[in-house]
């Protein structure tokens, strides 16, 4: 369900030239290959559309050549690839950090990995969508990216939701009896919701339909 979208028209990229990168000391080819990513992100924060980020508007960005990319990313679907595996993980420790705040209910901290979740796909859109596909579907024939790549994306994120569910099943919260599978399941409502909230702006959603979904599809007792 992921790629990149290779195949369709890339928008207009600005002609000012970049700043003059300093070139990197002998051992810092890392913080190289970071800052290609973050110029990654922040493009893709600027436009909304992962068509912005191709080599050239990425070396502008950081004030390199082109070229220089390829000993850290051999392609453009390698980069794509880099900024959903960052963005998956800045996702769990969010998440992790909000049900912490969520104190000593185990209901209210999973309510608050719900939110925590549901907030970044409002705050940061493109982000959330490259995630989930979006234009970006690698083209495992053609590119870098093999389906080894693609395994275990999201799966911290997700264990995040085990966890919550499973500590409101032990306090007498819950009455689910599959943790994994309804936390799959809560996922899914949630990245519904997330969708529907992006695409139909103007819509009187109801102000409690995350806690319905949530109650619902993690089996959450009436308080």
């Amino acid at each position: 369900m992921y790629g990149y979208g290779v195949k369709h028209n890339e928008p207009a990229e600005p002609a000012a030239p970049g700043p003059t990168r300093r070139r990197n000391r002998r051992g810092e080819g890392r913080k190289l290959r970071d800052e290609i990513i973050t110029a990654a992100v922040e493009l893709l924060d600027e436009h909304g559309d992962e068509r912005a980020i191709t080599l050239r508007s990425i070396a502008r960005r950081i004030g390199i050549a082109a070229p220089s990319i390829y000993p850290h990313f051999p392609d453009p679907q390698a980069i794509m690839l880099a900024v959903v595996r960052q963005e998956f993980g800045r996702l769990a420790t969010t998440m992790r950090t909000a049900a912490a705040g969520g104190g000593q209910d185990p209901r209210q901290r999973l309510l608050a990995a719900c939110h925590a979740y549901l907030d970044l796909a409002q705050i940061h859109p493109g982000r959330y969508r490259i995630m989930f596909g979006g234009l970006w579907t690698p083209d495992m024939s053609e590119g870098s990216i093999t389906e080894d790549d693609m395994d275990g994306l999201g799966m911290d994120a997700l264990q995040v939701f085990v966890d919550a569910l499973g500590d409101c099943v032990a306090a007498g919260q819950a009455t689910s009896t599959d943790l994994f599978s309804d936390a799959v399941a809560l996922w899914l409502g949630l990245h519904g919701l997330a969708h529907q909230r992006a695409v139909i702006r103007k819509f009187p959603w109801p102000q409690d339909l995350a806690e319905r979904i949530i109650s619902a599809l993690a089996h959450l007792k009436d308080t």
